[in-house]
């Protein structure tokens, strides 16, 4: 039910007494909720307190790499002998009939990886000689080569990944989450966002914004470098005891509000001031990365002070041990159309994956000596594909590099339940379309929600008369790939 029409119900008695701050239940759980807190205000309830999902789960948080504008998976993870023996033939009318693309026209010219590949690990994961670091870390992965989206412009296939929907609006999958879950940290945020090489996602902050659910949900972007969170800080002439002081007059006219209006908002407004206001001491203390040893800051190549990657891969660690539920990392530059050096999948990969290949590798290692890889689930890849063809606008230069692609493409995920050092799903042998275990973006979305103990078509919000879900009216959960 909506809360607003809620409120303006009439109560009966038991109506009355369930919801009555002064109940003993309510009394109860905003003594849980503070927690012994001194800094907390007096009953005031947190909505982002740890809940129980409905079933057991497999993980416990999400740690999702997202490499924005998504990398050159034939030349990372499907490796395609076929295509490579093709390389430079024309592209077969039947896999262009009827098709569109964001750069290319025409008949294109087949483009087999440059890249080495070689089978890796126990389970004989193929994986290339761009990621060399990965390859030590080959059986905690759990490939998917059978992904496939309806979107192939970059802000529509991550609000479709992320959101459930192409178009903007709708709540973020970290902001489903941490509804359904909550933090285990209560000076934390639920969802901490980080973002390396310095451009926002292509869906903007929709990719991980709270959409129509309270927006106490949302993503809080933290940066590694210079303040942790913008605007978090005390104001000049303002010290802590005055800002407590103004937060509780600011609590109190919030409240009138909401008892006479009843608006959800409200109460997630007064929320969140006050997380804010505990996470200007914790925030600080969780990003410094300078208490980690030599040998761990190396292990990322991670920089003091420095936005990266590797900083951002330490950190979050650091967030997700210290409970925070979901940890996103956004990293641009992964959208290889050879039109620069830079977007070359030969030299320009082999640059750009030294720049996560040995933080995510880091990751991985680092979360299992400690004992926290079983219920972490680990995530990486992007919003789409690219093309087993060269893209259009370059196919006469020297540069080699791949179009938008969204009917087949790879990505991985570790940890948190999922088979590792297993490939599932197959393409066909040019790369074009998927041959076995079609993964669609839906279906991955029911697959994580279930690892952490949902039934996707249940966590559900309602909005303008229905109930909407991360998965909107699709899913599958990929039970292959569970262990």
């Amino acid at each position: 039910m909506d809360p607003q029409l809620e409120h303006y119900q009439l109560k009966t008695r038991r109506q009355f007494l369930n919801d009555c701050q002064l109940g003993v239940g309510a009394v109860a759980l905003s003594s849980l909720l503070a927690g012994g807190n001194a800094d907390a205000a007096p009953g005031v309830i947190n909505p982002l307190s740890p809940k129980l999902p409905p079933f057991a789960a497999k993980a416990k948080r999400v740690i999702y790499l997202h490499l924005t504008g998504s990398p050159p998976h034939l030349d990372l993870y499907d490796y395609k002998p076929e295509l490579v023996k093709r390389d430079g033939q024309a592209c077969p009318d039947q896999f262009l009939k009827g098709k569109r693309f964001a750069f290319t026209s025409g008949v294109p010219k087949l483009l087999g990886t440059p890249r080495k590949f070689t089978q890796q690990g126990k389970g004989g994961v193929w994986l290339s000689d761009a990621i060399p670091n990965m390859h030590t870390v080959a059986d905690e992965m759990c490939v998917i080569k059978s992904m496939f989206t309806e979107q192939f412009n970059h802000a529509p296939a991550e609000l479709l990944l992320y959101t459930g929907s192409a178009r903007s609006g709708r709540p973020s999958m970290g902001s489903w989450v941490t509804y359904g879950l909550g933090s285990e940290n209560e000076n934390l945020p639920g969802f901490v966002v980080l973002i390396s090489s310095g451009v926002q996602p292509n869906g903007g902050k929709n990719s991980y914004g709270a959409g129509f659910i309270p927006s106490v949900y949302q993503g809080v972007q933290c940066r590694s470098k210079g303040d942790p969170v913008l605007y978090a800080s005390d104001p000049p002439g303002m010290d802590r005891s005055l800002r407590r002081e103004s937060l509780d007059a600011l609590r109190d006219l919030n409240q009138l509000q909401e008892q006479e209006l009843g608006h959800p908002e409200t109460l997630t407004r007064i929320a969140q001031y006050e997380l804010a206001f505990r996470m200007q001491m914790s925030v600080p203390e969780v990003m410094d990365i300078t208490k980690e040893s030599k040998e761990t800051l190396e292990a990322y190549g991670a920089v003091p002070g420095a936005a990266s990657f590797g900083n951002n891969c330490l950190l979050a660690r650091r967030l997700v041990e210290q409970g925070v539920r979901f940890v996103q990392l956004f990293d641009w530059g992964w959208d290889f159309h050879g039109t620069g050096a830079g977007e070359d999948i030969r030299g320009g990969l082999t640059n750009k994956c030294a720049t996560m290949d040995k933080p995510i590798t880091a990751l991985i290692k680092d979360l299992k000596q400690r004992g926290m890889l079983d219920e972490t689930l680990i995530i990486c890849g992007g919003e789409f594909g690219r093309t087993p063809f060269r893209e259009g606008r370059t196919a006469g230069g020297s540069l080699l590099g791949r179009d938008h692609y969204p009917d087949c493409y790879s990505m991985w995920m570790a940890g948190g339940g999922v088979k590792g050092g297993f490939s599932y799903g197959e393409s066909d042998e040019l790369g074009f379309s998927v041959a076995k275990d079609k993964v669609h973006v839906h279906d991955l979305q029911a697959t994580i929600l279930h690892l952490l103990g949902f039934d996707h078509t249940k966590l559900t919000y309602r909005f303008q008369g229905r109930d909407y879900r991360l998965t909107d009216v699709h899913g599958s959960v990929v039970k292959g790939v569970l262990a």
